[in-house]
């Protein structure tokens, strides 16, 4: 007992490394999302002082400008040299139009690093979208025993869109996910799940009370399919239903036989089937 304890205990800190590892991998793919956002953001930011500069540039560019007229003005009407006119005009009459074609040059390289940025982001939401939105229905009618489900974008805009979940259990009418029950509500979120788990499975995945609101039938389908993704996915779950602890190849329970002291029981349900069978 005391070496299936310690196989147990070994087993769970080698699940919870991998568990650590592929939470460590989602974390750097939200921060790299996140760092997008914000080069996104900060270059938009910096596009506001930009164009007021411009505005500025503009404003002295017209007043040059007029200037200029009013000389030519005096010109025809005193009929002055030309060259001396263009002469008493600042030195730094042009600067200004060098300055502003500097600063559009700026401000076209930062929105096309914008629209870059976007892009790629768009790219990546799109093709992660299609793909967990196929594993989900795929997944919905094996929890559901039938039905269909999908995913649906609510805007135009991916990067500022949402997402609603479209549910059409067996025998009723397509609707949104508001207005199922408890336990369909569940099933839809555990479909939900595995369809994300999927997009990139990992060798270990921990579900603490999932089954909790399902009945009786929806919970041997869930167990059915758990039985099946363990085939290449190591399930750890934590359960008070009986039928889902079937579904288990080893089960690990917890006592307090003296208070503020829990241990805990291995037991293997291939061993213990035999034991009874022999019985």
């Amino acid at each position: 007992a005391q070496t299936g304890l310690q196989s147990a205990l070994a087993e769970q800190q080698s699940a919870q490394a991998v568990l650590g590892a592929r939470r460590s991998e989602a974390d750097d793919i939200a921060q790299q999302l996140r760092q997008r956002e914000e080069a996104r953001l900060t270059l938009d930011r910096d596009l506001d002082p930009l164009r007021q500069r411009i505005t500025e540039l503009q404003l002295k560019e017209q007043e040059f400008r007029l200037q200029a007229e009013q000389f030519a003005q005096q010109l025809s009407e005193a009929q002055a040299d030309i060259e001396a006119v263009r002469a008493s005009l600042p030195n730094d009459a042009q600067a200004p139009a060098l300055a502003l074609e500097d600063l559009q040059t700026a401000i076209t390289t930062l929105e096309d690093a914008i629209r870059k940025i976007d892009a790629e982001t768009r790219d990546m939401l799109a093709t992660t979208f299609e793909q967990i939105n196929d594993h989900f229905g795929r997944m919905f009618p094996l929890l559901f025993g039938g039905g269909n489900a999908r995913l649906i974008i609510t805007g135009e805009e991916i990067l500022d869109a949402g997402v609603q979940v479209m549910a059409q259990p067996p025998g009723k009418k397509n609707s949104s996910i508001h207005l199922l029950s408890g336990g369909e509500k569940a099933l839809v979120a555990i479909a939900l799940v595995f369809a994300i788990f999927q997009l990139n499975p990992a060798p270990f995945c921990l579900l603490d009370e999932v089954d909790a609101p399902l009945d009786d039938a929806n919970t041997e389908r869930y167990a059915r399919l758990v039985k099946d993704m363990s085939a290449s996915t190591q399930f750890l779950f934590i359960s008070h239903n009986k039928i889902a602890m079937e579904m288990a190849d080893q089960l690990i329970g917890v006592t307090m036989q003296e208070q503020g002291v829990s241990r805990t029981v291995a037991v293997e349900m291939d061993a213990a089937l035999r034991f009874a069978q022999a019985a």
